[in-house]
């Protein structure tokens, strides 16, 4: 809407974040969700930064910047920006999470978080942040069996974990006092939870796969790796993940 980018323009020229009527909040959170859907993270954050300034205690539109921070990272260039941008991630994660306790997006939206940030830390940072993401994606599927998303984001943590190897496991195990037990037997059967709560979602198949393809399954992975490949990509992942996937799929044998 122009009037909504003609209030962000003069916001942003006064040197703060654009002063909206209340009553414009929602025509607002729309443009937002449009430019969320075609992936223009940048933009959908400023407009939900906005928001924010009308609603700041609205833990759904928190959790939306939350995922525009984590989402973005991908677009930026280096380290230090996609840092910065993983802990605003967490950080307003946090206060969704602080208002709405018992919503599982927003509980989930930190497991999701602390992984992120953790890409950027010493190994005892990622230690201790993939043990969060283990802990927070549990509580996200105590509040709801049946999120997808959670079990997805547990199923990958344990079979990447899993893969860690013995003696990488051993040398964590000694210095930094180990990590939660896994198992591909767990990673598998959350992936294939997911894909049966959400058989539309392309990720879910993808990240089966490479489960069952850690758990030595070829005939199975080739079929969630062709299933999720020929699903149409809808969201900000779904490009680079079906790149692993073919490359997984060319070293199969």
């Amino acid at each position: 809407m122009a009037w909504v980018r003609f209030a962000l323009v003069l916001g942003f020229l006064m040197g703060g974040r654009p002063v909206l009527l209340a009553a414009d909040v929602e025509a607002l959170l729309r443009e937002a969700h449009a430019a969320e859907a075609s992936l223009d993270s940048q933009h959908a954050l400023d407009l939900y930064l906005a928001a924010e300034t009308l609603r700041p205690n609205d833990a759904a539109i928190l959790q939306k910047i939350a995922r525009q921070y984590s989402d973005r990272i991908v677009d930026l260039t280096t380290d230090a920006e996609k840092k910065a941008s993983a802990e605003s991630a967490l950080a307003y994660s946090q206060r969704a999470v602080a208002l709405d306790p018992r919503n599982a997006v927003n509980v989930l939206s930190l497991a999701i978080c602390h992984g992120k940030l953790g890409l950027f830390g010493d190994t005892r940072t990622k230690v201790a942040s993939s043990r969060l993401v283990r802990d927070e994606a549990e509580r996200a599927l105590a509040l709801d069996p049946n999120y997808a998303w959670a079990h997805h984001v547990l199923g990958r943590w344990h079979y990447e974990v899993s893969d860690l190897g013995f003696a990488a496991r051993a040398w964590v195990r000694l210095f930094y006092g180990g990590l939660p037990d896994t198992s591909m037997a767990e990673a598998v059967r959350h992936l294939s939870l997911a894909v049966q709560l959400e058989p539309d979602e392309l990720a879910h198949h993808l990240e089966l796969g490479f489960a069952l393809l850690a758990a030595g399954q070829k005939e199975k992975t080739r079929a969630a790796f062709a299933h999720g490949l020929a699903l149409p990509s809808r969201g900000k992942h779904d490009e680079p993940a079906k790149a692993r996937a073919r490359a997984a799929l060319a070293g199969l044998r």
